[in-house]
């Protein structure tokens, strides 16, 4: 089988890695790629988002199934282009993958089905947000309705801060386009956890849980990003918990985007507010996470192509998802500046430490190849992740792992997984 994996992340390294071990991949290809993957694939110069490009190589190489990693592409329909081209495809059509892609969207289904989530109001009109906010109880948050690189959320202590996040995201466009619409949304507290799932339209398969870590700096401070670190499983994930959300969260949602004609087909990733009520969604993602995927993944016992395809096919119900009896830590090295400005270029060395260990992995992310040297080329460079007979082994070991790896303005968050010390 010829695969395609479409994206150039530390998820699409880990989908690639996971692929690898399937029997029935004989060649795989990713676009763009980065310096990592190309361990497993042909990395091949075509943009995410460059369709006509995407479907011809798809063509020319006769590609029995491509796999798309990035939120973009799913929410332009790119899998609808790969579907009439006759390429079999994973990941959900345009008018499933709204679910990511807009807020609003989100927000007005999960109401309209009595999935739990947070109190909100949409807005086009930003006098109009204002004027809500004036009247509002604080903390609140305000989200861009459309993609923002998981950047595209502001947590509003007072009146003036909301006001001028209502600027950033409506009238200055920080976000660009992803903020014509606004969702304000009220704050909740609780422990955050991320669970992800394979859907076939009707049949949902969840797996493992884990936990992100979206603030740039230690004790999370600083800006939102893409993510800094995660673990799985997470220990806050109860069984009540878990028979709560299956039957009023995953179930509900893959029902509810069914009887709107929406059938999802692919993987749908929960973000989930453990409050002082019970479980709330607080977030939904139309794709495997990042940097979630990195340790999910390496602890999933199935074949992945085998769970995709039957994803595809529509028999996920004859699927046995399992997991391996273990913890998984991810710590992202990053770019000092990230995610405002940083410099790219720097050489990396001691890649070469991690196939000399089993149980550690070192996922790319913004990286590439430059003159026979791989450097850094982004704000999150490597995911470094580690599994341990439990959470506070793996982390150990993914800290320890953290120090075989340098270049030049190298940064990392030091408390990933800390919480689990509480446990």
């Amino acid at each position: 089988m010829k695969v395609l994996i479409v994206g150039s992340g530390g998820r699409e390294h880990a989908i690639a890695a996971s692929a690898a071990k399937s029997s029935k991949v004989e060649k795989m290809y990713c676009a763009p790629g980065n310096a990592g993957i190309e361990e497993f694939a042909e990395c091949v110069p075509i943009g995410a988002m460059e369709f006509e490009k995407l479907v011809a190589f798809a063509k020319e190489k006769s590609i029995d199934l491509c796999i798309v990693g990035m939120d973009d592409p799913l929410v332009g329909g790119l899998v609808d282009e790969m579907e009439a081209a006759g390429i079999r495809t994973f990941g959900p059509r345009k008018n499933a993958a709204i679910l990511e892609g807009s807020k609003a969207f989100s927000k007005d289904l999960m109401k309209k089905y009595h999935i739990p989530t947070a109190a909100y109001e949409n807005f086009t009109d930003p006098d109009a947000a204002i004027a809500y906010l004036e009247t509002a109880k604080f903390p609140i948050v305000l989200k861009a309705d459309g993609l923002a690189l998981g950047k595209g959320v502001l947590i509003c202590q007072n009146f003036e801060e909301a006001k001028e996040g209502v600027c950033t995201i409506m009238l200055d466009k920080k976000f660009g386009t992803a903020g014509n619409e606004m969702v304000i949304e009220e704050f909740m507290t609780g422990r955050e956890v991320s669970v992800l799932s394979f859907v076939d339209g009707k049949t949902i398969k969840t797996m493992t849980s884990a936990q992100d870590h979206k603030r740039a700096g230690d004790g999370d401070t600083g800006l939102n990003t893409g993510g800094m670190g995660t673990f799985s499983p997470s220990p806050f994930y109860t069984k009540e918990v878990e028979e709560f959300c299956s039957e009023h969260i995953y179930q509900a949602t893959v029902d509810a985007m069914a009887a709107e004609g929406r059938e999802f087909k692919g993987v749908i990733f929960f973000g989930l507010m453990l409050t002082e009520e019970g479980p709330k969604v607080l977030e939904y993602n139309a794709r495997f996470g990042d940097p979630e995927a990195q340790v999910v993944l390496p602890r999933m016992k199935n074949d992945l192509i085998e769970v995709v395809e039957a994803c595809i096919d529509g028999t996920l119900d004859q699927v046995d998802l399992q997991f391996e009896d273990n913890a998984a830590v991810c710590v992202v090295l990053a770019s000092e500046g990230y995610p405002v400005s940083y410099e790219k270029g720097f050489p990396i060395q001691g890649l070469e430490e991690f196939n000399k260990h089993e149980g550690y992995y070192c996922f790319h992310a913004g990286t590439k190849l430059q003159d026979g040297q791989i450097v850094t080329n982004g704000g999150r460079v490597l995911g470094v992740t580690a599994k341990g007979k439990d959470l506070k082994e793996a982390r150990a070991n993914a800290y320890a792992a953290t120090e075989w790896v340098q270049f030049e303005n190298k940064y990392m968050r030091h408390d990933i997984g800390k919480a689990i010390d509480e446990v």
